[in-house]
């Protein structure tokens, strides 16, 4: 690697041997996990040690520093002029889904390996570092807490996780898994910081959509606004009383199921006054069901269990929710006759776009003539970890047809290479940014 400065001057967006980079980079990362129906890279197992076993290779070829932290996450560094300059990093998740898609998360680290084969092909130096982050274990699929790799990076994921979480299909705890992948997961039980926020100037992830908005709106990128937030009820339940189907009176019923039914009802409608009021919101109820030991048609249901996923940008307006729900369930249940209890919830905290980034992503889109829209991030991200430690942060979105999750995921390549082209342009123009006393 020479000792030159990209400052002062942007390299051409020729990209073609890039993008070929990533086409291979794609269908080595398919080959290597492909199931049944689509791929599975399960977290901490062999299909995400082959994405990341594949990244290290790459990474080799390229002449990139190569650290490994405590939980697993894989750092590719391109060394920069001043190396006491904060590094910039981008980067995503290598893990999937079961049968899930080949870009989720993928999408990211290809995205900055890419990247950083153009600054090799070019044989120029920034100014600064420049990290890509293969994360580890982002898919709650495999272990039920979220953002395992990048909390862990920051000293954030609580200890309790490491032995209470256990993956479906071997039964091992998280720890056992760690320390089989030959990485230390009592260095993560000590709250040990695997980076430090102060030593990274801004963490830019690239990723596709996980909804249709792109697709609809037929605009090939997003600008992330920021990154929704969300409440989670797990247990709510309902108890009313069993009683017989043809004797007993509507007015004397304690029915647990038109319960849970009309307060699933005004929950969509105080969705939709919020929507109306220009508010960021989207209610899910995923699972609703009374007991299947006991239940039957003839009888009404004394019993009910439901989950609710509430997501917004504004936690502020996540946790008024909280208590508008909980006075429809008093009200609800006075009048039926019947207790429902929403039980605790869970409250993962937005994840913050650093404005000056934001700006400069649309900025830049705006000069390379894309097509762009801003638009929130409705599934979370590692991003947010990095926002919520303090890292400036921002997101760009690549569409993608048939959602995410599933083995339809339907990325073009061209649409890829805007959304790389905006990602290049964008390191470089922070990396221009560096002091120029540090580069003498």
């Amino acid at each position: 690697m020479s000792d030159k400065s990209v400052s002062g001057a942007s390299l051409a967006y020729d990209l073609v041997s890039e993008i070929e980079l990533a086409r291979t980079l794609f269908d080595q990362l398919r080959a290597g996990s492909r199931t049944e129906l689509g791929v599975t890279r399960a977290s901490y197992g062999t299909g995400e040690q082959m994405a990341h076993d594949l990244m290290s290779s790459v990474g080799r070829q390229l002449g990139l520093e190569q650290r490994i932290d405590a939980a697993g996450n894989l750092y590719l560094t391109l060394p920069g002029r001043d190396r006491s300059l904060p590094a910039i990093m981008t980067g995503s998740h290598l893990d999937s889904v079961p049968e899930g898609g080949n870009y989720d998360g993928a999408a990211g680290v290809v995205a900055g390996m890419a990247m950083l084969a153009r600054w090799h092909r070019a044989d120029r130096q920034p100014a600064r570092d420049i990290t890509v982050m293969g994360v580890r274990a982002e898919e709650l699929s495999w272990f039920p807490a979220p953002y395992i790799g990048s909390r862990s990076a920051f000293g954030l994921l609580e200890a309790e996780a490491l032995d209470n979480c256990r993956r479906p299909d071997t039964g091992k705890t998280l720890a056992v898994h760690m320390a089989e992948g030959g990485f230390d997961p009592e260095r993560i039980r000590r709250g040990e910081k695997q980076l430090n926020p102060g030593a990274i100037e801004c963490y830019l992830e690239l990723h596709i959509e996980q909804g249709p908005v792109l697709v609809q709106e037929a605009i090939p990128v997003g600008i992330v606004t920021g990154i929704r937030g969300n409440l989670r009820y797990k247990h709510a339940h309902v108890s009313g009383r069993y009683a017989h189907a043809g004797a007993e009176p509507r007015k004397s019923r304690n029915d647990a199921l038109l319960a849970g039914v009309e307060f699933v009802s005004r929950l969509e409608q105080l969705w939709i006054d919020y929507e109306a009021r220009g508010l960021d919101l989207v209610c899910t109820v995923g699972q609703f069901h009374t007991d299947a030991k006991v239940h039957a048609m003839t009888k009404i249901p004394g019993e009910l269990w439901f989950t609710i996923d509430i997501r917004s940008e504004d936690n502020a307006l996540l946790l008024e929710i909280d208590r508008v729900l909980r006075r429809f369930a008093e009200e609800i249940g006075n009048r039926r006759g019947v207790t429902i209890d929403l039980g605790k919830f869970t409250n993962a905290l937005p994840g913050p776009i650093a404005p000056v980034h934001h700006q400069r992503l649309r900025r830049l889109a705006t000069e390379l003539d894309l097509n762009f829209m801003p638009m929130a991030s409705g599934g979370g991200h590692d991003a947010a970890v990095f926002g919520i430690s303090g890292v400036p942060t921002a997101m760009i979105f690549i569409r993608n047809d048939h959602g995410s999750h599933n083995p339809n995921e339907a990325m073009d390549m061209a649409d890829f290479a805007l959304g790389l082209k905006l990602l290049v342009a964008a390191v470089e123009d922070i990396d221009r940014t560096a002091p120029v006393a540090n580069l003498a």
